[in-house]
């Protein structure tokens, strides 16, 4: 079964002038995401900054999130790390915590082989009884999770889609060939959304979507009802904007968007830091151009 059609948003966790998590601004987000079309949540996974967060803190925010979407549409909550058995352990806290489903990314840093990825995926699997979403990010974790590992990924149990993020159009064809009607997947590069849903994808996992939750939601509905070419259109204009999205790293950017357009979402936390004011300028320029601020 399908764990959702259409946008799943990468949410941001906004932190308050004290560097705590401000909840308050949290639960504007979330109505923000919800009330523009949001197809679900994804809490705690690389855009919302969980290696600067303590264990409590990333608990207390899949907990909100949870609680705020209740009935409304589902919760995935970042689990992974490359510590197996700490991966394990904390997935097994997010299914208590009521998580609809996990976001689990690839180890990192061990440099892991195929098989000790697969390994480390079957122990996650094997500690919890919710949908797995595994996640390939290289750019992030100096580690391919490469389309036949995706095969066998599909024989655990609680292994349902993965979110594909590799940036690496090869792969995602492969990734599309080999996964057709075996294993859901979902591509984790927002301006990729329409060629990728053209070729079997169900939605994207979004990082555009903390700002253009509407914008996103529509591309997804009409990749599903197969106007792709409405859907590429709108795509084109709102590209620029997305592109300026990663002008510096993920959720640098992101952060500084939604502040212009009065959701506070606070600075990021150490090592990384505010938008450079060139860059912030482009920002603003290209969200003027949709009409997002003045």
């Amino acid at each position: 079964m399908t764990l959702f059609d259409g946008c799943g948003v990468a949410l941001v966790t906004p932190f308050g002038s004290d560097g705590n998590v401000n909840f308050d601004a949290l639960e504007k987000l979330l109505e923000h995401v919800i009330s523009g079309g949001a197809d679900a949540l994804f809490a705690c996974g690389t855009t919302g900054e969980p290696s600067t967060m303590s264990q409590k803190e990333r608990e207390s925010v899949i907990s909100f999130c949870v609680k705020r979407a209740a009935g409304k549409i589902p919760v995935f909550a970042g689990s992974g790390c490359n510590n197996t058995a700490e991966a394990a352990e904390f997935s097994r806290r997010c299914e208590k915590l009521g998580a609809d489903g996990l976001l689990v990314v690839t180890p990192y840093y061990n440099k892991c082989t195929q098989n000790g990825a697969y390994l480390h995926y079957k122990a996650v699997s094997e500690a919890v009884g919710i949908p797995i979403v595994a996640y390939n990010v290289p750019t992030r974790t100096s580690f391919n999770l490469a389309p036949q590992t995706l095969l066998r990924l599909a024989e655990l149990k609680n292994v349902k889609a993965v979110k594909e993020a590799s940036g690496d159009i090869d792969q995602v064809l492969e990734a599309a060939r080999l996964l057709c009607g075996v294993l859901d997947w979902y591509i984790g590069d927002d301006s990729l959304t329409v060629p990728a849903m053209s070729i079997g994808a169900k939605g994207v996992i979004s990082v555009a979507a903390n700002v253009l939750p509407a914008q996103m939601h529509e591309i997804t509905a009409l990749c599903r009802d197969g106007k792709f070419r409405e859907a590429a259109m709108l795509g084109f204009k709102i590209n620029p904007f997305v592109k300026k999205l990663f002008c510096e790293v993920n959720p640098i950017p992101c952060k500084k968007s939604l502040e212009l357009m009065g959701i506070e979402a606070g600075a990021p936390r150490l090592p990384l830091t505010e938008l450079e004011p060139e860059h912030t300028e482009q920002l603003k320029a290209e969200m003027q151009k949709l009409g997002l601020i003045r």
